[in-house]
């Protein structure tokens, strides 16, 4: 029996593992990957940081300069995950795949393919990389090319010569868009326009206004327009390169598909050898089923990240339902600090009530 449970052991957990350290909570941390980095040991060759090290930390210390680059690689993300809950010796138990959570009365129980954990409370912090959202269209089983996701993609090379449909109008689409026209003939397609933030803002402004966000809710004062308010797509390098060839046009989203490519409905088409889905992700939230938790806009009801059906349990990291920013290195250290500050009060109120 230990006080906290947590799911997840990228940089959600890690981030909830240091503030229970802190609050002097006894926790484990169980992670399905075989290896520490969370997501980031699955991304693309080419996929890094939209800012300098300083502004992707994790509480209590700070990510190190990448020696020659300016915004770090995910490769030295791992790396710093990796050094991070080696740093703080946290609890960390893998690889664990969480089956089931469920509850009796107050206390939880954590069923893994290792045996089973009871907790009084549970912190889930499984991201989302492992849900991808693949959207449906008709005529698409018809469709004899490849169809890939981002969670799929690595680098461009294997597209050399192609010709490659690119869907979604995020980070991802325009990243992954950017290479791959420099060895295929591309189309982007989205769902609507395109919005790109202006060329001057990186995750240093981005920090900026997350910040500004939270210290306004904090304050109770009314709510400011966050990241989103500046667009969807943050022009880095590769990114203006490929807005500098032209490459960076989008039309809207075709009508459905055939044998060979997709039809718009007044008729166009056009025949491609690939389609690469950069549409998003699901919260990774199965292990959760039993608890039979009401969804509203694709996600459990929470307030912050508390269940407001499960006294408990919170969801941490999983995108801006659970915190500003959460999905990030420094949104997801915000949320956890005061997401553990919820769970010791939890905690010691289930510590203090009399036994029935």
């Amino acid at each position: 029996m230990v006080d906290v449970v947590v799911i997840g052991g990228g940089q959600a957990g890690l981030a909830a593992g240091y503030f229970l350290r802190r609050a002097e909570l006894d926790f484990v941390i169980l992670d399905a990957h075989a290896q520490p980095g969370g997501a980031w040991q699955h991304g693309w060759d080419s996929l890094r940081l939209f800012s300098p090290a300083e502004f992707g930390r994790l509480p209590g210390w700070p990510m190190p300069p990448q020696a020659g680059e300016g915004f770090p690689t995910a490769g030295h993300v791992v790396d710093y995950l990796t050094r991070y809950e080696l740093r703080y010796d946290l609890p960390v138990r893998r690889p664990v795949r969480v089956h089931r959570v469920g509850r009796t009365g107050r206390q939880w129980t954590v069923d893994t393919d290792h045996g089973t954990w009871h907790s009084t409370a549970v912190i889930s912090a499984t991201g989302t990389w492992h849900r991808p959202n693949r959207p449906c269209y008709p005529g698409q089983a018809t469709f004899t090319g490849q169809q890939l996701h981002t969670v799929d993609y690595r680098r461009p090379d294997p597209f050399a010569g192609q010709r490659v449909l690119i869907v979604g109008g995020g980070n991802s689409a325009a990243q992954i868009l950017a290479e791959v026209s420099t060895v295929a003939e591309t189309t982007w397609v989205t769902a609507r326009p395109p919005r790109f933030m202006p060329d001057d803002v990186d995750g240093r402004v981005l920090f900026d206004v997350a910040s500004a966000r939270t210290a306004a809710e904090r304050a109770g004062l009314p709510q400011q327009e966050g990241v989103s308010a500046l667009g969807d797509i943050v022009m880095v390098p590769p990114v203006l390169a490929a807005r500098a060839r032209g490459v960076l046009t989008a039309r809207e989203m075709f009508d459905h598909f055939d044998s060979t490519g997709v039809a718009w409905a007044d008729g166009t088409r056009w025949a491609c050898d690939t389609v690469i889905w950069c549409t998003g992700f699901h919260p990774d939230l199965d292990h959760l089923s039993r608890l039979r938790l009401t969804w509203q806009d694709d996600h459990p009801v929470t307030s912050g990240t508390r269940s407001l059906e499960q006294p408990g349990l919170h969801l941490l990291g999983y995108g801006d339902w659970t915190g500003p920013s959460s999905a990030t290195l420094i949104g997801a250290s915000r949320t956890a600090k005061q997401a553990v500050a919820e769970i010791r009060d939890y905690v010691l109120e289930v510590r203090s009530a009399p036994v029935s």
